[in-house]
């Protein structure tokens, strides 16, 4: 499909002060062959099919290849059992193929969805039906409305609430009557049910309602995001699915988000009632409480658990209400001296008799056990090391599961540990472990990578961990990409800490000096550096003969809060130390050339490449940044202000961690690439970083993608992003 490329040299015309490099040359893209091998979905490794277990465990269900079949399979032999629904074989209704699909808490039903549409990153809506396993009936889940967003089975499977247009409705299959639940709902007013675009971005979540075990109350989060101000990006016609309406006239897309400092949504947690068909609002009244991250009831329970912070997300409070009585009351608090751990209320695990909660009191997160009246029964994990997954608990063996940090900052481990606290691996201790419990907690699907070795998917039987079979081993995909040079692991110190990092040699680096492009995200808790394997474009810059880097430097996660802490309030500072540091040791190798280092990042690493492109005595030669932030003022409340507080509180601070404010120190050529509809990190960053080097006489090469977003990603536009990376390091390196 036919794709424009853009490319803005914005130069400023002023007679003193211009910059003693001259700005890239102004060729068309290189035709790069085989980049798309490395960056686009080939390069991605096969996934497993959508498939959700069974209750028992015993068998699971699962996508067909064609998406037009949900099949049954034994978990142990992985041979079908039968087929449940197919798409060519349903009553009343009939769709072409499904999307997606989720089975009713009960058994008897299955959700399918089909042209499902994004709305933001993580978000979608679709037209949702539900299929009766015995009839073969399947029915649109509205008739009223076409299109529906996070729908939830009640947990008898006889109802289903969904939000359309702002409001939530409850669909009851028995009757195939629609009620509607709130009706003050109104686009960039007031949403009922499914979060903003800070909390889905920030808080890592889709819905905000959760039904009661008896089945008689739903209770939800309304967003009232009337006094946040708007946010307004272009459309354009575009080439890549191209909008013809905008053909002449650009559109608008609208929406609210508030920036650092400025009024967030004002989140309430309400109750409705199935037989009575009325709302209670339930009350918090702390007015320290600016954030509901979640509402969920346990397992069997008819009292809503509600996690809520302060603005400083440095207080977590955890609230209990009956939703009759919309009575709440607190049962537990949890602060931190910097930032909370977002998996403390994120992923809080709500069991039959208790709730197991991420804690980092020891300087590590690790999990603890507590009643549902708040008091503490034990600590689960112990350790010097973090623990990243809590994957549940089988109370008759007594054994939790989850996957830590355990070996080494690099690796993930799955294990289990018992009640005197022996812990037993289920995976290597090297490589990367991800494991999907059935929820019996009898079987577990594992995923298991290192850097030299290509996933394999196996299913597991829990407690032991033993293979009972191999879901896929990769072959055809390990074979494609046998070739590949090896990451090689290191370490150096900055300022006396340890750092990790890994390169990418080319195959002819010894014997000659080579030029390096390092690689950063350096975001806090994040982690480039570990033992998993990956395919990306660093393998096609060595395959053009560069040494590839890639450094975690301090505030990156894995290695505790004292680690990541050390640049609250100061973002960039202590990053682009690391990052210099780094580069003048990977200067000091003998097969590298330290005049021809180049650095880039995407995203929090496209800020962090502007902040190395604009500090004093820079080491690198030239910067590439996709996707920048450069003034976290320019950014989402939640983010910015979990690490920097407000710009009120932290004037300075946000100053001095802006490379819109570092302009005049810029001193090598520097490309920004950005898609026009960012609506996380705003194109107004690259455009005012832009207008501020004009300012002093100074200007940098741009490149922007029409109608992308924060990813960009579709019609090969990765390997036009890559492409021009490459070309770019290629013209001012070599």
């Amino acid at each position: 499909m036919k794709h424009y490329r853009v490319k803005l040299n914005l130069i400023a015309a002023v007679a003193t002060g211009m910059m003693a490099f001259a700005p890239a040359e102004a060729a068309g893209l290189t035709d790069f062959r085989g980049i798309e091998n490395y960056v686009e979905r080939q390069a991605r490794v096969p996934g497993m099919p959508a498939y959700c277990f069974m209750p028992d465990g015993l068998s699971y269900l699962q996508l067909s290849d064609d998406n037009r079949k949900i099949e049954r399979f034994d978990t142990k032999t992985g041979k079908v059992i039968e087929v449940v629904v197919d798409a060519t074989h349903t009553r009343e209704n009939t769709i072409d193929s499904f999307d997606g699909f989720e089975l009713s808490p009960d058994g008897t039903k299955v959700m399918v969805w089909t042209n499902s549409r994004p709305i933001y990153r993580h978000s979608f809506d679709a037209e949702y039906y539900f299929y009766e396993i015995r009839s073969r009936l399947l029915r649109p889940l509205s008739t009223e409305h076409k299109r529906q967003q996070a729908p939830v089975f009640s947990p008898n499977g006889r109802m289903i609430a969904f939000m359309a247009d702002n409001n939530i409705f409850i669909k009851k299959l028995d009757y195939l009557t629609e009620v509607p639940v709130t009706t003050d709902g109104v686009v960039n007013e007031v949403i009922n049910g499914v979060p903003d675009w800070t909390y889905q971005e920030e808080f890592a979540t889709t819905s905000s309602m959760a039904w009661s075990a008896d089945n008689l109350s739903l209770c939800y989060i309304k967003y009232n995001e009337a006094a946040v101000p708007s946010y307004t990006l272009q459309l354009f016609e575009g080439s890549c699915d191209p909008l013809s309406q905008y053909s002449l006239y650009p559109g608008q897309f609208v929406y609210k988000y508030p920036v650092a400092g400025q009024v967030n949504a004002k989140a309430s947690v309400h109750s409705y009632d199935v037989e009575t068909r009325k709302n209670k609002d339930i009350a918090l009244t702390d007015p320290r409480i600016e954030y509901i991250p979640r509402i969920a009831f346990a397992p069997g329970g008819n009292d809503v658990m509600i996690t809520t912070l302060n603005r400083a997300q440095t207080r977590m409070e955890l609230y209990m209400a009956n939703p009759r009585s919309a009575v709440a009351k607190s049962i537990l608090t949890e602060e931190s001296k910097c930032w909370l751990s977002t998996n403390v209320y994120e992923d809080l695990t709500l069991e039959s008799d208790g709730f197991v909660m991420f804690s980092s009191r020891t300087g590590y997160d690790q999990l603890y056990r507590y009643s549902y009246s708040g008091a503490l029964q034990r600590r689960i994990t112990t350790g010097d090391y973090d623990v990243t997954a809590y994957y549940g608990y089988d109370a008759a063996k007594g054994l939790h599961y989850y996957q830590a940090a355990s070996s080494s900052p690099l690796d993930r481990t799955v294990s289990a540990v018992d009640r005197k606290g022996v812990v037993t691996a289920l995976s290597p201790a090297k490589g990367y472990a991800v494991a999907h419990f059935s929820p019996a907690m009898n079987y577990f699907a594992l995923n298991y990578s290192t850097a030299e070795k290509v996933p394999v998917y196996t299913m597991c039987a829990a407690p032991t961990g033993k293979s009972v079979r191999v879901i896929s081993d990769n072959a055809d995909y390990a074979r494609r990409y046998a070739s590949l040079t090896k990451r090689e692991f290191f370490t150096f110190r900055s300022d006396d800490v340890e750092l990790n990092g890994y390169m990418i040699r080319p195959a002819d680096a010894d014997g000659r000096r080579c030029p390096v492009i390092m690689y950063q995200y350096s975001g806090p808790g994040s982690q480039e550096v570990l033992n998993r394997w990956k395919v990306d474009w660093t393998d096609y810059a060595a395959t053009q003969g560069y040494v590839v880097v890639c450094v975690d430097g301090r505030g990156t996660g894995g290695r505790g809060r004292a680690f990541m802490d050390v640049v609250y309030r100061r973002l960039g500072y202590y990053e682009t130390i690391d990052q210099i540091n780094a580069a003048r040791y990977i200067g000091s190798l003998p097969f590298v050339d330290a005049s021809r280092i180049g650095i880039h990042g995407w995203s929090y690493g496209g800020y962090e490449t502007l902040m190395l492109a604009t500090a004093p005595n820079t080491p690198f030669a030239a910067a590439v940044a996709v996707a920048p932030v450069t003034d976290w003022r320019l950014y989402d409340t939640v983010y910015a202000e979990r690490y920097m507080l407000t710009p009120q509180e932290n004037e300075q601070g946000y100053r001095e961690s802006a490379p819109m404010n570092r302009v005049s120190s810029l001193a090598c050529p520097t490309l920004i690439m950005y898609g026009t509809l960012d609506d996380n990190v705003h194109p107004a960053n690259t455009i005012e970083f832009v207008g501020a080097l004009q300012g002093v006489g100074k200007w940098c090469d741009m490149m922007a993608f029409p109608n992308m977003n924060h990813s960009i990603n579709g019609c090969n536009s990765r390997s036009v992003v890559y492409g021009r990376l490459i070309d770019y390091f290629n013209k001012n390196l070599k």
